[in-house]
């Protein structure tokens, strides 16, 4: 399964990133690739992205299940291909370092499944880290003022 993780340590308190990350308007948009995203109800979404699988551009619509809102550590979540055979998992965590420093961590597994699953696969092997990455780093920085982020 292709996966990425991806860490940054933020000066500010772990409530910061808790109001955040619990609200899915805030940080949906932030996904590389992000095209639109409908709530559908407090544990469920689709989202919409755009993105270059090999040579291919592909529009995915995948399904966002949020399996557990740990208040203020942890957002988990599943995901299901809605128009294409992809499935996956993620989370966003939080750990107080001290009372100033969170460490912030964004996982992803992805897999694409059926007849094309392991040509896709080999490219998403290349582009889930980096998406985790891009990810976890636009949340950090729309979290951190310009003049205090050490990314």
């Amino acid at each position: 399964m292709p996966y990425g993780k991806h860490q940054v340590d933020l000066e500010i308190p772990i409530d910061y990133i808790w109001d955040f990350v619990s609200d899915m308007n805030k940080w949906a948009p932030l996904v590389p690739g992000y095209v639109t995203h409908v709530i559908l109800n407090t544990n469920q979404s689709t989202w919409t992205f755009k993105g270059d699988v090999g040579i291919i551009q592909k529009t995915v619509c995948l399904q966002v299940d949020i399996t557990e809102w740990k208040e203020p550590t942890m957002v988990s979540f599943q995901l299901t291909g809605v128009n294409e055979n992809f499935d996956g998992n993620g989370f966003f965590e939080a750990k107080e370092i001290n009372e100033y420093v969170t460490r912030m961590t964004g996982s992803l597994n992805i897999t694409a499944k059926g007849f094309t699953g392991p040509m896709i696969n080999s490219v998403l092997k290349s582009f889930v880290p980096k998406t985790t990455k891009e990810l976890t780093k636009a949340v950090a920085n729309e979290l951190v003022p310009v003049t205090s982020r050490s990314l």
